[in-house]
């Protein structure tokens, strides 16, 4: 997932003084503010034509005069907003990078407040990661001051062999690309609950059935247990994850049931939004 405002102070009046003739008095409304709304004009007509549309075109679509229209598609296409293609004019790399930046905060907008509702269904931290270039990424976290997250004292990315999301998304991976991402994190000691090697987690790996539930208790922080759950979409591997204190351990796989049965529900929604 204000209001301002202006103060004038007094000041002596200045005699007026002539204007001189190469500077024409602006017209009404002719103002800074009035020239982005035409521009923004301009590119959502544009916007609307799939295949182009001539200046002369918009021009009379948007009811700006043909000379300031030629004036302000020159100056969106200069800065990248607009291409110009044998007379017709197209939305540019700008506007592109624009469109596909909103598109992505509406995505990462709508995992937040997804995650926020099985927070407050549940009565837990909810956890969404991806595996991203090698990397585990944790996206989005949402907890409250009641039922806070477990904090991040050591790098997520460098100890996922302890922590219940780094699990779940290494059992979603081929043999290969497992190896390879201990190969540069390799296994260490966290708590005394770690796993305490390679070769103990490769095997734990191993035994993981495909889309399993994942559990690890205190094995990243002590007083902390969680429970993953797989997602995967296409080669993309995803976690949605719970973390609960220790001493409410037997809540753990009941409450991840719980949000399996939601997730289920939404899986199509957020897979939408593994990319974020």
């Amino acid at each position: 997932m204000a209001t301002t405002g202006t103060a004038s102070a007094h000041l002596p009046a200045v005699p007026a003084q002539p204007r001189s003739p190469a500077c024409p008095a602006p017209a009404p409304g002719a103002t800074l503010i009035g020239s982005v709304q035409r521009a923004m004009r301009l590119l959502e007509t544009v916007a609307g034509h799939e295949y182009g549309a001539p200046a002369k075109q918009l021009a009379r679509e948007t009811g700006l005069a043909l000379p300031t229209t030629y004036h302000l598609l020159r100056t969106l296409v200069h800065e990248g907003y607009l291409r110009r293609d044998k007379g017709l004019f197209f939305l540019g790399e700008a506007a592109e990078r624009l469109s596909s930046s909103g598109a992505q905060q509406k995505r990462r907008s709508k995992v937040v407040d997804t995650l926020a509702r099985w927070r407050d269904a549940i009565g837990v931290p909810v956890y969404y990661a991806v595996y991203r270039e090698g990397e585990i990424d944790v996206v989005c976290v949402s907890d409250t001051p009641g039922n806070p997250a477990v904090e991040e004292w050591a790098d997520f990315r460098e100890t996922g062999h302890a922590h219940a999301i780094g699990q779940c998304l290494l059992s979603q991976l081929g043999e290969e690309a497992r190896r390879d991402h201990l190969d540069r994190y390799p296994v260490r000691p966290v708590t005394p609950y770690t796993v305490r090697d390679d070769h103990s987690l490769l095997r734990r790996l191993d035994r993981t059935r495909r889309m399993e539930l994942v559990t690890e208790r205190q094995e990243y922080a002590l007083g902390a247990v969680c429970a993953a759950i797989p997602i995967t979409v296409g080669t993309t591997a995803a976690s949605v994850a719970i973390s609960l204190p220790a001493h409410q351990a037997d809540r753990l796989v009941p409450a991840a049931r719980h949000l399996q049965a939601e997730l289920g529900r939404l899986l199509g929604s957020l897979a939408l939004s593994i990319s974020i």
